[in-house]
Formats: structure tokens, C-alpha cells, sequence
């Protein structure tokens, strides 16, 4: 049996969010080929409960604890800046003892799977054999989203500049990692494609029982999302200024639903008719009262775990065209997408006054979702992946051939 070491800086049983639920459903298809060991790099303490599933499912390494270290005096600076081999672009390090610990068992594995971009460069090691890089999202693709869209010039210029210096880091992911893991197709040709650059989607569970879509009176229309990542947030600040307006000025009853961690705390906004119920370990009864999920997403990178979410659930989605990154869609077909705010508001309004429509499109949804985005049919994908990273490593030693 194959031993996987599968570094992430996401517990796969903690609150579900989107970076978490691909951490545990990648951890789970590798069980289908080896015996996965789960390291996890964090600054956060995981709860005894967390700890628990974790080690239920997977073997688990002590935690890497992760430490501010910013870069301070100049050489460091301008490492930083022109150095595309420097690795403290992050301004944290792992643990030196942790680290130690954990990189001294590199070679007891077959396989190395790690999650995120982020997550090598903490832990201080450029290179990786017999390695996967799975990454969720692409540094510069985000920077770029907000020196297009941004608010200011400042904001604009600041993105600018790291849109440039993480397009220089990234070009040397194919030097560190024996095989490369994207989200969609759009980001492995960004990374200048080729045979070992691996599309491995995000997805979501198949639902269990039988998917019932029921939408209430007064409508609901609703938003699911860790509302302190700075995209969820900036995303349902602008619709609540830009589109909830011209929504509310159609359909005075609509109510607007917030789901996920701090939807109800101090960032809760402020705005007529908006419930904020906060994380909801099972956001399906909830979902279910939706005559719409909206996904206003202006800025970021990654493919969205909420809008497979929605299709598995058959809930009507409107999603800005960013926001529906990664997914093959047709405007109309899967979904309604619209950039403008009016047109947003609109194809709202349409989907709660035309329920005919409206669960015409989220049956058309469903239907692609069982095709491509369930975790079952993305398995193959990350075997491949895999296979392919243990055919391009470096000999194993002696002892573990």
C-alpha cells in the first residue's frame, strides 16, 4: 500500500468552508490508493471534537505551528521584491522544531500531496519529489481581479505590483513539484499547460436523500460563504449596495439569507430585511427555502465550492462571471450570470417571479453536477495526479522500493 503524506492548512473535519471541504474530499480519494498521514500547517488550534473525526479517518502528524515573521531591513526587502526563489513571501514561518519533525519523515512516504501555494513556502523547503502541488487558487489570478476592478488607485497599483511578483513565483512551480493540481482548465493553461498539469475541480457531496427544492413565501434569496475571507465579503457588499436596491424596489417581501461563519458577527451588515443566521452545520432545510443562491463575487481567484453546492441541492444560482470561474456553464442553461448590477438584480427578480424557469435551470444544474462535480466522479482525477507524481519522483531509497 502506498504511503501518502498530505500536507494542508485546513483540518478536514473542521467547519465546513470551501479551502476545508476540498481538504478533506482530496484526503479521502487518496485513501482510495494508500494509507494517507494528514500534517497539518496552521495558526489554528483545531477542537478536540476536529481532532477527533481527523483521526478517525486519517493517521494524523502533530500540528505545524505557524509564526508571524515579517521581513524586516532591507536585504530581506529586497529579496522579497526581485528574489523569485525567496521563500518568506508570506510574512510566517513554521515552527522550527515542527518543521524539523515534520520534513525528517519526508522520505518514510511515497507520495506527497500538499494543498495550497501557500503552505510549501511556510514550511521553507523549495524542492519536492515525488510531489503534487494541489492549488485551490492562483496568487497573481487574484491580484489581477483587483488591479482590473479594485476601488482606488492605490488598491489598484499595490495588486499591481503582486499580480508581478507572484506571476514570477509561479513560474517556478514546475521546478519545485514533480506534478501541478489546478481547479479548472482556465488555470492550467494560465500555467502554461502541458501533461503533468492536472485539473482536479472543486465539487461537493452527492446529497443522500431525495433533493427537494421548495421556496417560500415571503422569497428568500441567499448567500452561503465564510464571511471574513475578504472575496465573500467585498462580493455581498457590493450586491447590498449595487443590487439589493433595485431588488427590494421589484419585490418589497424579499428577504435576504446569510449562512456561514461571521455572517452573524461584528461584519454583519447593516440593511433592510437581511438575516444573518450565522454557521449552520446543515445549511440543506435552509437552502431549500431559497427561490435563489446568489454568488456576487468582484474579486479573487479559485473555483467556488458554493455554486456546486447549489447544483447539488437544485437551487437557482445568479453568479457574477468570476464567480463562476472553473465551472463549464452556459448563462441561462446551469445558471444566470450577470457582472452589472441591474442585470444582477434582474435575473433575480426573474427567478423568484418565474419559478417555472427558474427550476427548469437548477434541474439542467443537477443534471451537470452528477456528471462532473460530485466528489465521486473528481476520484479519477486525483489518481491520475498521483500516479503521475510517483512516476516523475526521484527513486525511492533502498529501503522502500
Amino acid at each position: 500500500m502506498l504511503r501518502i503524506l498530505y500536507i494542508t492548512s485546513s483540518w478536514p473535519h473542521d467547519n465546513s468552508f470551501g479551502g476545508q471541504l476540498r481538504a478533506l474530499h482530496i484526503g479521502r480519494a487518496l485513501q482510495t490508493i494508500g494509507k494517507v498521514t494528514v500534517a497539518v500547517v496552521s495558526s489554528d488550534t483545531a477542537s478536540p471534537e476536529v481532532l477527533t473525526r481527523t483521526s478517525d479517518e486519517f493517521a494524523v502528524e502533530p500540528p505545524v505551528r505557524v509564526h508571524v515573521q515579517r521581513n524586516r531591513g532591507m536585504v530581506q526587502r529586497v529579496q522579497w521584491a526581485f528574489n523569485p526563489r525567496f521563500l518568506n513571501v508570506h510574512g510566517c514561518v513554521a515552527d522550527a522544531t515542527d518543521r524539523e519533525r515534520l520534513l525528517n519523515k519526508i522520505n518514510d512516504f511515497d507520495l506527497i500531496w500538499v494543498l495550497n501555494s501557500r503552505t510549501p513556502n511556510i514550511l521553507g523547503q523549495w524542492h519536492w519529489s515525488r510531489s503534487v502541488l494541489d492549488i485551490d487558487d492562483l496568487p497573481s489570478s487574484f491580484q489581477r481581479t483587483i488591479w482590473q476592478n479594485g476601488a482606488g488607485v492605490t488598491k489598484k497599483v499595490k495588486a499591481g505590483i503582486q499580480m508581478h511578483l507572484s506571476r514570477r513565483r509561479e513560474r517556478f512551480w514546475k521546478e519545485r513539484f514533480s506534478v501541478l493540481g489546478v481547479c479548472s482548465q482556465t488555470d492550467a493553461d494560465y500555467l502554461g499547460g502541458g501533461e503533468h498539469v492536472h485539473v482536479i475541480p472543486n465539487g461537493f457531496e452527492r446529497q443522500r436523500h431525495e433533493v427537494r427544492w421548495q421556496p417560500v413565501d415571503p422569497p428568500r434569496i441567499g448567500f452561503i460563504g465564510l464571511f471574513s475571507y475578504p472575496p465573500n465579503l467585498e462580493g455581498l457588499t457590493w450586491f447590498l449596495q449595487k443590487c439589493w436596491p433595485l431588488v427590494k424596489r421589484e419585490i418589497p417581501t424579499a428577504r435576504l439569507r446569510l449562512v456561514g461563519k461571521d455572517t452573524n458577527g461584528a461584519l454583519r451588515p447593516d440593511a433592510p430585511d437581511v438575516e444573518a443566521l450565522g454557521y449552520l452545520a446543515d445549511p440543506g432545510n435552509e437552502i431549500a427555502t431559497w427561490s435563489a443562491m446568489i454568488v456576487p463575487i468582484i474579486h479573487g481567484a479559485g473555483m467556488r465550492v458554493k455554486i456546486a453546492d447549489a447544483f447539488s441541492r437544485k437551487c437557482p444560482v445568479v453568479s457574477t462571471h468570476l464567480g463562476a470561474h472553473g465551472y463549464d456553464l452556459r448563462n441561462g442553461r446551469e445558471l444566470l450570470l450577470a457582472s452589472d448590477p441591474r442585470q444582477f438584480a434582474a435575473a433575480c427578480v426573474d427567478l423568484i417571479r418565474n419559478g417555472s424557469a427558474a427550476k427548469a435551470i437548477s434541474e439542467c444544474a443537477y443534471k451537470a453536477f452528477l456528471k462532473k462535480w460530485t466528489w465521486d466522479a473528481i476520484v479519477p482525477r486525483v489518481c491520475a495526479a498521483a500516479e503521475d507524481a510517483l512516476r516523475l519522483g526521484s527513486p525511492l531509497p533502498t529501503q522502500r522500493r
